[in-house]
């Protein structure tokens, strides 16, 4: 069987997930790359690569090459998405026409941010690289009426940036992208230990114990789970048992900010759309809508109703695809360059 060879990829900090016209998301992996400083050499990329965080030698270095969902280091993103390509179709002997690519980007990036992503695509093998605004995929993953002119409001909670975006029209009417999101909150709890328990955590440890008993409000039920990391003080292994309190209070600012812009992005939505936006509620998306009772928190803060998507994890993979198949009807949701408002 012969399928098209046009992806769409959500290039995220901390996942990359790749949706295959006709096959729907066919990679789902750790945007992270194993690289051997001595011979510049890639040893691997996405999931094998996250294996040997912190487990290799010194001159074998994780990198993770995008920062808030931008390119950090250019040549690096490049080899990571050729690498994803290359999985998406295998090898063969015979040339094939070069793919079309729609890359998901932070809303609110520079146009020299916007050229790296579309360099990088280019040279790591695809023909036509056209750009989207993650919020703008996810709400058409998530199947809300984008070209209709009624307000959609979504919040992507990535591991690099929390994006905000009202939706009308086919356009982002008003958008608001925070550096603070997944990652972050990771680094919350490693500051937290070491402030409060003297305790020296591993970034993997940190996000382990985030998706086992973060929330970002009380819990019915006490949550319990191990914290293992190294003594300041002594440099041995210690062990300490923590709670679904200790990790909020870790995170609080952090979620604080998070919701403040929310509410910030409100504010400066015209009446008319925000009528739409309080029957319809808010809808959130990406790993971080995942925090328990996340939602209720923003629900209490708003006054509007926030409602959860199934699989929110794939919502921008999964709204470049529906763009993907249906590109002439869906052209004016794409980021406008250059090269899209040249006549085809």
């Amino acid at each position: 069987m012969i399928f098209a060879r046009d992806i769409g990829i959500d290039l995220g900090t901390a996942n990359t997930l790749v949706y295959a016209r006709g096959r729907g998301i066919i990679i789902n992996e750790p945007s992270v790359v194993a690289l051997n400083k001595k011979t510049g050499q890639i040893l691997a990329v996405g999931e094998e690569a996250k294996k040997m965080v912190g487990r290799t030698p010194s001159h074998i270095i994780a990198i993770r090459p995008l920062v808030s969902g931008v390119v950090s280091d250019f040549e690096i993103t490049e080899q990571m998405l050729r690498y994803f390509i290359d999985r998406s179709f295998g090898k063969r002997f015979f040339p094939w026409p070069q793919p079309k690519l729609i890359v998901g980007i932070p809303s609110g990036v520079t146009e020299v941010e916007k050229k790296a992503v579309e360099e990088a695509g280019k040279n790591a093998g695809a023909g036509e690289v056209y750009l989207i605004e993650e919020p703008m995929a996810a709400a058409i993953g998530i199947r809300l009426p984008v070209q209709e002119a009624g307000g959609n409001m979504i919040v992507d909670i990535g591991g690099g940036t929390t994006e905000v975006a009202i939706i009308s029209l086919g356009g982002i009417v008003n958008s608001k992208s925070l550096r603070i999101a997944g990652d972050k909150l990771n680094q919350d709890i490693i500051r937290f230990a070491e402030e409060e328990f003297k305790l020296v955590l591993g970034e993997r440890t940190a996000e382990e114990i985030k998706i086992k008993i973060g929330s970002a409000m009380p819990l019915e039920k006490e949550l319990q789970y191990p914290m293992r990391g190294r003594d300041i003080i002594t440099g041995l292994p210690k062990e300490i048992i923590v709670t679904d309190e200790d990790v909020r209070r870790a995170m609080k600012d952090s979620i604080r900010t998070i919701v403040n812009e929310i509410k910030s992005a409100i504010e400066d939505t015209p009446p008319e759309l925000l009528a739409d936006i309080m029957r319809e509620g808010i809808f959130l998306v990406g790993g971080g809508s995942l925090l328990r009772k996340l939602d209720k928190l923003i629900e209490q803060e708003t006054k509007i109703p926030v409602k959860v998507p199934e699989d929110p994890m794939t919502a921008v993979a999964r709204g470049c695809g529906v763009v993907l198949e249906n590109l002439p009807k869906l052209r004016e949701v794409l980021v406008s360059t250059e090269e899209l408002e040249t006549p085809k």
